[in-house]
């Protein structure tokens, strides 16, 4: 070969290895990455492209076409609704019937037995402070004109029943039953109006009951009180408790005043002791305690009384 040959074959060698600057890669060039063309990754789809590109489809309801009713069947179906809500009030009003019903026979059945066992509460303290009152009775003549060396079997069972003894003769009327039925305003549930009334007359009587107990009670603080520490011999009482069976104490005096063994005692600061002073308070005593017999308990047991008789006839109580 010449050497214009040699030199023009290097040349066109020479110029086709290199590549000009800034020359955008033609689009059958693949990428070297992913082997994929450039031309194709720009036409490439996207999802959203497809969403966007996705025509979205109207779905047309069918006209419906109803028929119209005659009024008849409309009047029916209203009929209807009418009656399903007035059979469902109904039945609630019948539910809360019966549930106020067994409520008021519960509260009456609880009020029967607080009653009936105060009623026999009341009787026999009755019955006890009619033994008291005689007791005091008894009292009152001795501090006047009997002896008060020589002192009798009798006079310090008298003496410590009539003066000394006050919480076994005070009558405690129970009212839980009651005041529950005010308090949470269940006494609606009794409908008799004679009972609701009964109820109130009951509810007086407790009051004046527990006034009254509370003045008998001030007078045994005083004047009481301070006569028993001067003068009433506590030894006697001492002896009493240690030589009779183990029990309250009126039992014990009743032991004793039907028994034949004798307790010595005395009157303590005889010379002290004022007869007529004394008289006085015995008989002032006697006199508070038949006025409360009288009138506060007597109206107690005959409001229990009428109530009881009132719950008997209008409730199943046996």
């Amino acid at each position: 070969m010449s050497e214009e040959g040699k030199a023009g074959s290097r040349k066109v060698r020479k110029t086709g290895s290199k590549k000009p600057a800034g020359r955008s890669p033609k689009p059958e060039e693949k990428n070297s990455a992913t082997d994929t063309p450039r031309s194709e990754l720009k036409t490439l789809p996207t999802a959203n492209s497809k969403l966007q590109t996705k025509k979205m489809e109207v779905h047309h309801h069918p006209q419906l076409h109803h028929e119209k009713k005659p009024w008849k069947e409309y009047l029916l179906e209203g009929l209807m609704i009418f009656l399903a809500v007035m059979m469902g009030f109904f039945a609630e009003n019948l539910r809360e019937h019966l549930s106020d019903s067994n409520r008021e026979k519960e509260y009456a059945k609880a009020l029967y037995t607080e009653l009936r066992d105060d009623s026999v509460s009341a009787a026999h303290i009755l019955t006890l402070r009619i033994e008291k009152a005689k007791d005091m009775d008894y009292l009152y003549s001795f501090f006047k004109d009997s002896s008060l060396t020589a002192l009798p079997r009798q006079f310090y069972p008298a003496f410590t029943n009539g003066l000394y003894l006050i919480n076994s003769y005070a009558f405690e009327p129970k009212d839980g039953v009651l005041s529950q039925l005010r308090s949470s305003g269940s006494e609606r549930y009794f409908k008799s109006i004679s009972l609701q009334k009964l109820l109130g007359e009951l509810t007086v009587a407790i009051n004046n009951m527990r006034y009254r107990n509370e003045q008998e009670y001030q007078f045994f603080a005083s004047p009481l009180k301070p006569f028993l520490l001067k003068h009433f011999d506590f030894s006697w009482l001492d002896q009493l408790r240690k030589t009779e069976a183990p029990d309250v104490i009126l039992t014990q005096l009743n032991t004793y005043r039907h028994g034949t063994r004798e307790i010595k005692g005395g009157i303590l600061n005889e010379a002290s002791l004022d007869r007529v002073e004394a008289a006085n308070m015995v008989v002032f005593y006697k006199q508070m305690l038949l006025s409360t017999q009288t009138l506060q308990l007597k109206n107690y047991i005959l409001a229990n009384k009428m109530i009881l008789q009132e719950l008997r006839q209008s409730y199943p109580l046996d």
